[in-house]
């Protein structure tokens, strides 16, 4: 596959991108990967197993142990599926890359997770802008084996569909990326991480936890939703839950009665610690003044 990969993917790379299913899923092609394919994910995986443990969440590590996925091939998204299917209920589907919205939205309402089937080149180990499998599956699947991230994800999805009815997608947005992509947990009476945007990154694995640059706040569902986040870059906060349990009761809120009262306030940037914030740490910003700089 590698040879003639495009350098844009799914929705990203405009028309050229779309599918001709209107789910946008394709099949993964699994026997089409490249030797060379395999062995970027294997590269991938081994650095981030010797570095992860004491690091990620038993959640993750249970997922992890449970699952198809191994350090010497791509997984095969109908293996996982296989195990999901009959622990969580949950499926892995192919996709080109980004997808729209309210495709992904449906997606996850109905326990089917949309994993790009391509996979990063040698020289974007550290940094690829668009989400690939070993983003997808190594960072988000183990979660998916945890019921109470597996109930959280689904109810996501359907509250996606009611945002984008209500025109507040963007505040509901924010709730995904810091806990889904960039969350960490308390967890024996130390941080852990179990965002699928940290654990796929070797560098943000290690920025997240020992960097003086982020601030580590306790999660307070208003004060995310109000929260801008970085695309290009480490994060300047980091939402730290007491449990994973608690991703619970964040499935239960009416969030449109917070969706109309966030909106009368103004958004928050990204490193932002208010007088009110239950700060855990709170950073020096050394990392990205020392960006801004250069």
């Amino acid at each position: 596959m590698i040879a003639d990969a495009p350098t844009k993917h799914g929705l990203a790379a405009g028309e050229a991108g779309r599918p001709d299913s209107p789910d946008w899923t394709i099949p993964q092609g699994w026997e089409r990967y490249s030797a060379e394919e395999h062995a970027i994910w294997r590269t991938l995986y081994e650095r981030q197993m010797r570095m992860l443990p004491g690091r990620v969440c038993q959640a993750f590590e249970a997922g992890m142990k449970a699952l198809p996925i191994a350090h010497d091939q791509i997984p095969d998204f109908r293996r996982l599926s296989d195990v999901l299917m009959k622990h969580t209920g949950w499926q892995v589907v192919a996709v080109p890359g980004l997808v729209p919205d309210d495709v992904f939205f449906e997606h996850l309402a109905n326990r089917r997770f949309p994993a790009g089937q391509f996979i990063r080149r040698a020289d974007q180990l550290d940094y690829l802008e668009e989400p690939d499998v070993f983003h997808d599956v190594f960072g988000h699947v183990p979660m998916l084996m945890h019921p109470v991230m597996a109930d959280f994800i689904q109810a996501y999805g359907e509250g996606g569909l009611r945002a984008q009815r209500l025109g507040h997608l963007e505040q509901l947005a924010r709730v995904y990326w810091y806990t889904v992509e960039f969350g960490l947990v308390e967890e024996a009476s130390a941080l852990r991480l179990y965002g699928g945007g940290i654990a796929s990154s070797y560098s943000e694995s290690l920025f997240c936890l020992d960097s003086p640059s982020p601030n580590r706040i306790r999660f307070e569902l208003e004060r995310v939703m109000r929260t801008r986040y970085r695309i290009d870059d480490f994060q300047e906060t980091y939402f730290v839950l007491r449990s994973l349990d608690d991703l619970l009761e964040l499935a239960k809120v009416d969030f449109a009665p917070l969706y109309e009262r966030t909106a009368q306030l103004p958004p928050l940037e990204p490193g932002d610690v208010l007088p009110t914030d239950a700060v855990l740490h709170r950073g020096d910003g050394s990392y990205h003044r020392a960006r801004q700089r250069a």
